[in-house]
């Protein structure tokens, strides 16, 4: 089968469509026959070396280390095998999965992947699987970053990045919570981003901490940083408030007695069959920018690299 993989990081170039031994799963896995797959931040950064360079997988060509390493973590797709003990998930099913690790030999973008089934869910009935392939990575992210912020209902939450995928579900789960959300983006998206349910919306490159304290006098509840804006975002939250960033390594000083975190995702069998029951019930909406051949994995990348998109890119193969 084929497999996008990484050898020597760099550029986009860098990304290389091999011929790879397809894998058998084993006990608790599922073998998913791949109809899409999505480009996220992390495939950038471990195609690029990052996550080797941050010490969250083995540095390429260190002793031990795999000759190549398959790129991916967003799958939608078909079960075409399992293995011993999984009950739940049969060939043939529609599902969506993600794949946390990030020192595999094929990952998501590839002909199949192997999974663990609890990493795997029924994929939404109402989305293809370009659309669903943008859900696990990021809907999982939102989700779970707002289980941290733990806001109460009526509680004011700043969503940076909101016209973003991640920052986007945010804003959804967070209205769906009973939150009211103050959301920050390009001045060009604030139809978009009110449409998910916003309050209030300011624009990016205003002084965040002034703007958002007129909307929301003393300071909002909680913020959840899509973008990565760090102190600048803090400086919204009141005291005794909640922050979190999307990166875990990346989270600024819990200065005013903010509680600081930043959330590390994890693969959930259950949250991921929530997100998909939302999909289905229209309160959720999964966002394409441009579907791609598997093999313009390179292209891909390279697109990603130019910004401005919303929604993800895809590559089916």
């Amino acid at each position: 089968m084929r497999a996008v993989t990484v050898t020597t990081p760099g550029g986009p170039e860098a990304l290389e469509v091999r011929d790879v031994q397809e894998p058998a799963p084993g006990p608790g896995q599922v073998r998913i026959r791949v109809a899409a797959a999505a480009v996220n931040p992390v495939d950038v950064a471990v195609r690029a070396g990052f996550m080797a360079l941050g010490g969250l997988m083995p540095e390429f060509g260190s002793p031990g280390a795999r000759e190549a390493v398959g790129i991916g973590w967003d799958v939608a797709g078909t079960v075409d095998a399992v293995g011993a003990g999984v009950g739940h998930l049969a060939p043939g099913d529609a599902v969506i999965g993600l794949n946390d690790r990030l020192d595999v030999p094929a990952g998501a973008y590839a002909d199949a992947v192997v999974l663990d089934a609890g990493a795997v869910a029924p994929a939404p009935r109402t989305a293809d699987a370009a659309h669903a392939a943008t859900l696990p990575l990021n809907g999982l992210t939102a989700l779970q970053a707002l289980d941290l912020l733990a806001l109460e209902p009526g509680g004011t939450l700043l969503v940076t990045g909101a016209a973003g995928a991640v920052g986007g579900y945010a804003v959804e789960l967070a209205v769906l919570r009973g939150l009211r959300v103050v959301a920050t983006a390009g001045a060009d998206d604030e139809e978009l981003v009110r449409g998910f349910g916003a309050e209030h919306f300011v624009p990016r490159g205003e002084h965040l901490g002034d703007a958002v304290r007129a909307v929301v006098p003393g300071g909002v509840d909680g913020a959840l940083d899509a973008a990565l804006l760090k102190v600048g975002a803090l400086e919204a939250v009141r005291g005794g408030g909640a922050f979190v960033s999307v990166r875990g390594d990346t989270a600024p000083p819990p200065l005013r007695g903010i509680r600081v975190t930043g959330v590390w995702v994890r693969a959930d069998a259950v949250q991921l069959g929530l997100l998909a029951a939302l999909v289905d019930a229209g309160r959720l909406t999964p966002r394409v920018a441009e579907v791609l051949p598997l093999a313009e994995a390179a292209k891909a990348h390279g697109r990603f690299q130019e910004g401005g998109l919303r929604g993800r890119l895809v590559l089916v193969p």
